[in-house]
C-alpha cells in the first residue's frame, strides 16, 4: 500500500527536506480529517499509544493543522504544537483557537523552550522528512522531563522495500512521491531508513524503546475507503508505531 502522511507536515530545513507544505496546506489538511491513512489509522493509534495524558503537558512535533492537537486536547491534555510551515500553523490557530500554544519551529535546530518542560511528545510521521535524526531526537529528549515518552510513527520500512524492491533497503535514502489532495496534486519528499537504523538513532539520543506497534486500523471506518484486496484482514503494513522513554 502507497502511504501518505498525517498531520505532520514541514519540519524540517531546506537542506534535508523538500517538500513545501506551505503550497498546498488547505487541501493537504482537508484530506487529512477522512482519509483512511490518517482519520481511520494513523491518527487513533497515536492516540491510544499516547496513553493517559489527562492533564500532561504534551508537545506535538510537526502538528501540521492541528488535527492530533485536536484530539489530545480532548483527553485532558495541555498541547503544545510546533510546525516550519506558517501556512500549517495558520491552519491549525483556526482550528485549536486563538488561545491555542501553537509556534513555527524547525526540529532540525533547537527548540524554543526549556529543558524537562513536557510531560510527553507526540511526532506522527514527521522524522522520515529528516536525513539526520540525531539532532531532532536529542532536541525531543532534552525538552522531555525524566521518565517522559516520546510516541512516533513512520513510514514501515518494509513497505519501501516493497515499493522499490530493487533499491538498497539497508541505505539511507532520499525519494519522493506525488499525490492527490482534493483538486490539487503535490510532490512529497521523504528519507528512508532501515529498522536499525531508527532502533539505533532512538538510544543513541538517550531514549529506551518501551513500544514497537503495528496496530490494526479502527473498527469505524467506513468499508468503502478500504483497499478492496483487503479481504477480512484488520490491518495493513503501511506505518509503525513507537513509544520511547526517556
Amino acid at each position: 500500500m502507497r502511504i501518505s502522511d498525517e498531520q505532520g507536515s514541514a519540519i524540517g530545513g531546506s537542506d534535508t527536506m523538500k517538500t513545501d507544505y506551505d503550497t498546498f496546506a488547505g487541501a493537504y489538511a482537508r484530506a487529512n480529517e477522512s482519509n483512511l491513512l490518517n482519520a481511520y489509522y494513523a491518527r487513533p493509534a497515536m492516540l491510544a499509544l499516547a496513553g493517559d495524558v489527562q492533564s500532561r503537558r504534551i508537545l506535538d512535533a510537526g502538528c501540521g493543522a492541528g488535527p492530533l492537537s485536536e484530539g489530545l486536547r480532548e483527553k485532558g491534555a495541555t498541547v503544545t504544537g510546533i510546525d516550519s510551515s506558517p501556512a500549517m500553523i495558520e491552519l491549525a490557530q483556526r482550528k485549536l483557537g486563538a488561545d491555542a500554544d501553537l509556534h513555527v519551529a524547525d526540529l532540525s535546530e533547537p527548540l524554543p523552550f526549556d529543558d524537562d518542560l513536557f510531560d510527553g511528545v507526540v511526532a506522527s510521521l514527521v522524522l522520515h522528512y529528516l536525513q539526520d535524526w540525531h539532532a531532532p531526537l536529542t532536541e525531543l529528549r532534552r525538552v522531555l522531563r525524566p521518565g517522559g515518552r516520546l510516541t512516533l510513527s513512520v513510514p514501515h520500512p518494509s513497505a519501501y522495500l516493497v515499493n522499490y524492491p530493487t533499491r538498497d533497503y539497508f541505505a539511507v535514502t532520499q525519494y519522493s512521491e506525488t499525490f492527490t489532495f482534493g483538486d490539487e496534486e503535490a510532490t512529497l519528499t521523504y528519507w528512508h531508513r532501515p529498522l536499525h537504523a531508527m532502533t539505533d538513532a532512538f538510544t543513541e539520543a538517550g531514549f529506551r524503546i518501551s513500544v514497537v506497534s503495528e496496530p490494526p486500523y479502527a473498527t469505524n471506518v467506513p468499508r468503502e475507503l478500504l483497499p478492496p484486496d483487503l479481504g477480512d484482514r484488520s490491518a495493513f503494513v503501511c506505518f509503525l508505531f513507537f513509544v520511547l522513554e526517556a
